[in-house]
């Protein structure tokens, strides 16, 4: 199990620590749903330095982007980040991820911690054609997510850039917290805004301290992953692994927004059938009619008790009270206002599909 540079910082602070993705990771600290309001109300810190960073530089470095992303690469200027996917040769997803554009031939991609091996060797297959420079830096780096309306004002003070001038999926590479060469993200897995921090492992810990000295008149916490989720699935935001995986289209997933036919990519021509032909099943929002919680696994069931699909998601949505969940089902139940129902143990409870984000600030 690999740890953090901040994982006995986290179990002094009486984290509960739980293996994730190969990590050993900080699940909770006061319970998910305290931790839920005070991203949703003021501000938290995440650690999430198990995600992996690719380093790609070179010529040719957009050009390899370009294939193996599902977005058009060639939008980002200097500081703009693009949300994306790898698709694979079968229609699914190798993994989602955010492309960084750093420097005029370099890139930053950041991809999920279970997801890092895969995506390397899934990359590297298709340079072989282009020769970019590919580096793996996920060892040496720590990405804290500081997130919550109240972050650009408690953060401010950390850094000579204007946090309130920063745009949604832009970024600036300063200091940030006494420590110079600093990316500082607006972005963030939460829907409430916030910031996410790149920096070397050796770095990391003088920032947290920092970072909750500046933040602590805005009472600031540290979060874990359990309120991430809950965050995350509120919003709609897909999970690898849960939502969306090897067998799942792009289009399928909610994801033909982020997949462009303006260019060649990998398996390009077959998800452009698949989005002209109509799609069989789709990942719908659902909320739970009566009392219950739906969880991963559970069936989706048609009025006759028939099984139509799966929760892909599922949870309690602390700030709304009422289940929540992601799922797939035929293209016919997909409609907003369709009728289902969740099989949670033996009873069949009713729900309605709704348009997301779940949770609307």
């Amino acid at each position: 199990m690999k740890n953090t540079a901040l994982t006995k910082t986290h179990e002094s602070l009486g984290a509960k620590m739980v293996p994730f993705a190969g990590y050993n990771m900080p699940v909770s600290y006061e319970g998910v749903n305290a931790e839920h309001e005070t991203v949703r109300k003021g501000v938290g810190v995440f650690d999430v330095s198990h995600m992996g960073e690719f380093l790609i530089s070179g010529p040719n470095a957009l050009d390899l982007i370009q294939k193996v992303t599902s977005n058009d690469a060639s939008k980002l200027t200097i500081g703009r980040a693009q949300y994306s996917c790898l698709p694979n040769e079968t229609g699914g997803i190798v993994d989602d991820l955010i492309v960084y554009r750093i420097k005029e031939e370099q890139y930053l991609l950041v991809v999920n911690a279970s997801n890092i091996d895969k995506d390397w060797a899934h990359i590297s297959k298709y340079n072989n054609e282009f020769k970019a420079d590919m580096k793996n830096i996920s060892e040496g780096y720590s990405l804290l997510a500081i997130q919550g309306p109240k972050a650009v004002e408690a953060m401010q003070s950390l850094t000579s850039i204007d946090l309130a001038a920063m745009k949604f999926y832009h970024f600036a590479v300063a200091d940030f917290a006494g420590v110079d060469h600093v990316i500082i993200s607006a972005t963030g897995y939460t829907g409430s805004g916030g910031f996410e921090i790149y920096c070397k492992n050796e770095e990391v810990k003088q920032i947290w301290d920092k970072v909750f000295e500046a933040g602590a008149e805005f009472g600031i916490k540290p979060i874990g992953l359990a309120a991430r989720d809950t965050l995350r699935l509120e919003m709609g935001y897909c999970l690898y692994g849960n939502d969306i995986d090897d067998n799942t289209s792009p289009f399928e997933a909610g994801l033909g927004w982020i997949t462009k036919f303006t260019k060649d990519f990998v398996n390009s021509e077959a998800l452009e059938k698949e989005k002209k032909h109509g799609l069989e099943r789709k990942l719908i929002a659902f909320e739970l009619d009566g009392r219950g919680i739906p969880r991963h696994g559970y069936d989706i069931v048609d009025g006759n008790g028939k099984t139509i699909g799966v929760v892909t998601s599922g949870t309690m949505s602390p700030s709304m009270g009422t289940g929540i969940g992601l799922g797939y089902v035929p293209s016919v139940f997909s409609e907003l206002g369709s009728k289902i129902n969740i099989q949670v143990r033996k009873n069949a409870i009713a729900a309605t599909v709704v348009k997301l984000p779940f949770y609307k600030a």
